[in-house]
């Protein structure tokens, strides 16, 4: 197996990794682009995620239904995503398909229409996307957390949009934003898998066509603490809680992730154990991370009876002060820090998987972190880190929480979080 990285800066400011693996027969192909909801004013809140969709609707050469077909006719697989800081469209072909698939993910990116007869239709689409992530109480938990904790900034808001600021967006609005938000110097090409030189050449080709210049800034958003309640007739109480986190390039990232795993990454972890097994409050508790350039978020997520809620919080809390006091034992260190490794090891095992990696490694780093470098940072992860951690992210008196359901008034959590 020969596998070898790679970087190259196109004259226009692109950047193009690889990662070229020979024993495989795909190859993956994603355009990264340093934009997202953050940086949206209030009033074109969701534009990003918008042009993500419009994207795939068809070009001067191609339809809509073209593009479809033409995918389907090469066997592949494209998609696409927006995140708060990010925006990528992939594809993953056969190798000897990647020349057919990356001409037409390319003149996607840089040649849609925006027409506004489907601009109108895939406002519809989008609104119906809205809707159904209201139908579903956890996503509303987590991100009305989210919301809460940075009110005012654009972080804050979410990535979808609203009804309000989607309706007034029309052709000319998407492309403008384009225009000034997808430059070449915050887009990264990355592959992964079989390819020929020929098609590196090919690729480079392609994206030293795309015009504009400079880099897109982030206006820095403080977490601030926040209570939250949002009525929903539903049988369970959605809650979230969170405190400050970590940034994505803090140099205590790998201890905070080992954190995150013992505190509430599997059923072995101590709010799993704690509050689904040894009390059977709940069935499903877990803890995650969100970060971002200059700030994040910690949070735990659990979906109780409403008579059972005020316990399993005070559970909760008291299990994140005894972490905070004591740290981890050795044993959860251990078994943790080889979970991560191994899920990271086997997550990276398609071409897709390792685009992914490459490509956010770029554009987040500013180079590619070898996956042996990763699993090094984490054997040198000790429980004095892990507990230094906890100290600093586990701030009480920071606290936030989210209840969505047949919930309580806000007094009565912002009592529980400040009391417990």
């Amino acid at each position: 197996m020969n596998r070898m990285y790679q970087k190259i800066v196109l004259p226009n400011g692109v950047r193009v990794v690889t990662d070229e693996i020979d024993h495989v027969r795909t190859a993956s192909v994603g355009i990264w682009v340093g934009n997202g909801s953050r940086f949206e004013t209030q009033e074109l809140n969701g534009i990003s995620h918008f042009i993500e969709h419009m994207i795939f609707k068809g070009t001067e050469k191609r339809s809509a239904q073209h593009i479809a077909i033409a995918f389907d006719a090469l066997g592949g697989q494209i998609n696409a995503f927006t995140t708060k800081e990010c925006t990528c469209y992939y594809m993953k072909v056969l190798d000897e398909k990647l020349q057919t698939g990356v001409s037409i993910l390319a003149d996607m990116f840089m040649n849609s229409l925006f027409s506004q007869n489907d601009l109108e239709m895939e406002r519809g689409v989008i609104l119906e996307e809205i809707d159904m992530y209201e139908d579903s109480p956890e996503d509303v938990a987590t991100e009305k957390l989210f919301e809460g904790c940075y009110a005012g900034t654009a972080l804050g808001r979410p990535i979808l949009g609203t009804e309000e600021t989607l309706s007034h967006m029309t052709g000319d609005t998407l492309r403008s934003f384009m225009r000034g938000y997808y430059r070449p110097e915050d887009t990264v090409i990355a592959l992964s898998g079989r390819y020929t030189p020929e098609d590196l050449d090919y690729i480079c080709k392609l994206f030293s066509e795309m015009q504009g210049q400079g880099k897109n800034l982030i206006t820095p958003a403080v977490y601030k603490p926040t209570v939250i309640t949002r009525a929903k007739d539903i049988e369970q109480n959605h809650i979230a809680i969170g405190f400050p986190g970590l940034p994505i390039a803090d140099p205590d990232r790998y201890a905070f992730q080992i954190m995150n795993a013992i505190i509430g990454g599997g059923m072995s972890s101590r709010l799993f154990q704690s509050v689904r097994e040894k009390n059977g409050l709940c069935y499903s508790v877990y803890s995650y991370t969100a970060a971002h350039a200059e700030t994040g978020i910690f949070s735990i997520y659990t979906a109780l009876n409403q008579t059972l809620e005020e316990k399993a919080i005070r559970l909760i809390l008291q299990e994140l002060a005894q972490f905070r006091s004591e740290g981890p034992a050795r044993d959860e260190l251990g078994r943790c820090r080889e979970q991560l490794k191994t899920n990271l090891l086997m997550s990276l095992e398609s071409t897709s998987a390792r685009m992914n990696h490459i490509g956010r490694c770029e554009l987040a780093f500013g180079r590619m972190i070898p996956l042996d470098e990763i699993v090094s940072h984490y054997d040198a992860v000790t429980a004095e880190d892990v507990l230094r951690v906890a100290e600093r992210v586990l701030c009480f008196e920071k606290a936030s929480i989210c209840a969505v359901g047949q919930c309580a008034d806000a007094e009565f959590y912002q009592h529980l979080i400040r009391c417990s």
